[in-house]
């Protein structure tokens, strides 16, 4: 076990104490940092996304310039429209709070699910997109091996992100800055080049789109460019990242998003709509088993010429080399927005509990290995097919920008009156609402035979699932507020004078109590039932669990020491109303199992003849579905005291 440790040190890092003053300070994100970790998604859909749009035009490419227009002026109203959610929702949440508490919890759910799925996809069609980008590079004959180079990846995004999410980021670092400046060359580069052509490339492009709608029609015309635009949504993916992670942001924490949202917003622009423009200056042409950057990259340095067929061809495979690098960072953001939504998501029971567990790097680890495992499966069922995974993956990001921009629709025509800039911020938020859910419209009716309907069925199937996990908690928790309204005294218990003496050498009850008063004194009273006047001090041991929630804002922390205390007090106040001697400990931390483990080891040494008792909840419909929604403390408790002498017996307590 020691050299198992050790070795998950190695691997993974030295646990962080949660409750440091320093600890906050050193996983926050700077604004760059989180354009890095958050923004690398947005930026390297510029990698698939304006070719899609591109390719979708078929010979009518000169249509290609209002798309680069269409791309830019579409990324900054998403992103204003997000910084709102940023002012809004300072703690977090994205799509997924602003749905929930400005539309309702119904479509929180919608919202939450599609991001969810959204997410494993962004790991999927980025590591894949990843992959096409280095063997293009290579001979036909190696793409066989495509797919497994993708789940190399993915397991080694894994492994850094249960390190930690600002770990992740530095390694990543060089790569995103790379990938930066070598495309900002060669878009400046390659429009300098051909800059003769752009006096006529406006006049031309308005003359054959005359052409084009004298021999098809406007509306055709108009159709044509909405269904090529709909195909390059995959561009403006990641803008929703940073208001789902305000929460891991440096303070101020909105002052942060919105910088990390420009930053966002302007390199998005730029390169997808810098690409486009490349696209139709330089006449590029789809070419087999190269994507079109690669062919448009490729003229461009052959045109600079570095001297020689082989410099320029190294040249080429640096550039590649970055795209696919900076592809592999953009999966990253699946690992960073996916857990924060099923942290959220947990938050509202929508999801089993654990995924709101932090490991002791800090990190929800649950869900780090859940998108993981989930964007594997997605990646070896499609084989990494570029073009399936996009439509998958571009029609949930547009539900989700379609509700959570509508929600901010209905909250600033609520606060109209108390709100002075309300009817910028409305028409703003409008106005995304049109083009996100024009864009969505477009998406589900166009690509619905071509893999749209297995986004519908899986996102479908995972509300249901959500569905079901709320209802078991809602009649659990509804079961539980009933026995806890029988120990509801008004006040709690006053705090007694001169309570009873502890005697370390006389038979002791020692309890591991939660945060359901019902449950704890459900123990207490059965070991006064069954062993009378038999133990003669009672001590309550309690673990607060720091999880996701708990960084949600500055008192997070505070307030659950609070509730902790406060419930300890109860209990402790309790037994000496009744003249028993009684006393509590409490500990925080992010394994309450642990936790609980080294209090009971501290106060049997302290009370040699004491015995642990736990409470464990037992279903009427007891399957493992019900066993999965519930983190099993009791049990895990048991085993490990058991394993060091311990005896811990535990008091099931009938639930339904």
């Amino acid at each position: 076990m020691a050299r198992l440790g050790k070795l998950r040190e190695i691997v993974l890092g030295k646990p962080r104490d949660p409750l440091s003053a320093d600890t906050r300070h050193n996983i926050a994100l700077i604004a760059f940092f989180a354009w890095v970790g958050l923004g690398a998604d947005g930026l390297s859909s510029s990698c698939y996304g304006p070719e899609e749009a591109y390719l979708a035009l078929g010979p009518h490419t000169h249509l290609g310039l209002y798309l680069a227009a269409a791309t830019v002026v579409t990324v900054f109203i998403i992103s204003l429209a997000y910084n709102q959610v940023v002012e809004l929702f300072p703690t977090g949440g994205g799509g997924y709070r602003v749905a929930s508490q400005l539309v309702g919890p119904k479509a929180g759910l919608v919202s939450g699910a599609a991001l969810i799925v959204d997410y494993v996809l962004t790991i999927a069609i980025s590591i894949a997109s990843g992959a096409d980008a280095v063997f293009s590079l290579l001979p036909t004959g190696w793409h066989d091996w495509k797919v497994s180079t993708g789940v190399i990846a993915i397991a080694l995004l894994i492994v850094l992100n249960l390190r930690g999410m600002k770990e992740a980021i530095k390694v990543l670092l060089p790569i995103f800055i790379g990938f930066v400046v070598v495309h900002t060359v060669l878009i400046f580069y390659g429009v300098y080049a051909h800059a003769g052509s752009l006096p006529v490339l406006i006049p031309a492009t308005i003359a054959e789109t005359k052409s084009l709608a004298q021999q098809m029609g406007w509306m055709s015309v108009a159709a044509m460019l909405l269904f090529a635009y709909s195909h390059g949504g995959g561009t403006y993916t990641g803008l929703e990242a940073v208001s789902n992670n305000v929460h891991t942001l440096a303070e101020p924490r909105v002052q942060t998003g919105k910088w990390t949202m420009f930053y966002m917003a302007v390199s998005l622009a730029f390169t997808a709509g810098g690409i486009l423009l490349l696209y139709l200056l330089w006449d590029a042409a789809p070419a087999p088993g190269q994507t079109l950057n690669a062919v448009v990259f490729d003229s461009i340095i052959n045109h600079f010429n570095f001297g020689s067929p082989m410099a320029n061809h190294v040249a080429l495979v640096v550039v590649l080399a970055l795209e696919a690098g900076l592809l592999f960072v953009a999966a990253n953001t699946g690992f960073l927005g996916g857990p924060a939504v099923l942290a959220n998501m947990a938050a509202d029971s929508w999801v089993p509990r654990q995924f709101r567990q932090l490991s002791s790097r800090l990190v929800t680890q649950n869900g780090v290995l859940l998108m993981g495992l989930a964007a594997l499966g997605v990646l070896i069922w499609s084989r990494g097919n570029v073009a399936l995974l996009v439509v998958l993956y571009s029609i949930n990001v547009f539900l989700t920008f379609s509700i959570a921009l509508w929600g901010l629709c209905i909250y600033w025509w609520g606060n109209r009156r108390g709100a002075a800039p309300w009817r910028r911020r409305l028409l703003l938020s409008a106005l995304g609402v049109l083009v996100t859910t024009s864009i969505l419209t477009v998406l589900i009716i166009g690509k619905f035979n071509e893999g749209g309907w297995v986004t519908l069925i899986i996102t479908g199937a995972v509300i249901a699932l959500c569905l079901t996990i709320r209802w078991h908690y809602d009649e659990t928790r509804e079961e539980l507020r009933k026995i806890d309204a029988l120990f509801s005294t008004r006040g709690g218990i006053e705090d007694v004078p001169s309570p009873p003496p502890l005697d370390p050498q006389k038979p002791t009850a020692v309890f591991f109590v939660g945060k359901n008063r019902g449950v704890s004194m459900h123990a207490l009273l059965w070991v006064r039932r069954l062993f009378g006047e038999h133990f003669k001090n009672y001590i309550f041991l309690s673990a607060g669990e720091v999880d996701a929630q708990s960084y949600n804002g500055p008192g997070a922390l505070r307030t659950l020491q609070y509730e902790i205390e406060n419930s300890l007090r109860y209990y402790v106040n309790f037994c000496h109303a009744h003249g028993l001697a009684a006393k509590s400990e409490c500990a925080f931390g992010t394994d309450p199992v642990a936790e609980l483990t080294r209090l009971a080891e501290k106060t049997l040494k302290e009370f040699p003849n004491g015995v642990c008792f736990a409470s464990k909840l037992i279903f009427a419909r007891d399957n493992f579905f019900s066993r999965w929604l519930h983190n099993q403390t009791a049990l895990a408790l048991q085993q490990r005291l058991h394993l060091q002498g311990i005896q811990v017996v535990i008091l099931p307590m009938k639930v339904g």
